[in-house]
């Protein structure tokens, strides 16, 4: 995984890991979360790789439109 450079300072994600259909998220519980196209929406997941590569705003896309909408928690 990808650290999350957390450019705000006050994330709750601390690492990411994407792949072309998918955003592996962890975060800073050590809880870690599996998005995928089929769970989330293509449009949300490039959306969300699209701010974790910018290091801002993932964890509140995350609270605001996809909350629950994971494919599995891994941890």
């Amino acid at each position: 995984m990808e650290r999350y450079r957390n450019v705000g300072g006050n994330s709750g994600v601390e690492a990411y890991e994407s792949g072309p259909d998918f955003i592996r998220v962890q975060f800073s519980s050590g809880s870690v979360y599996l998005y995928t196209y089929e769970s989330t929406g293509s449009e949300n997941i490039e959306k969300m790789k699209e701010l974790a590569s910018k290091g801002e705003g993932l964890n509140s896309f995350i609270n605001r439109a996809v909350r629950h909408h994971y494919a599995r928690r891994e941890r």
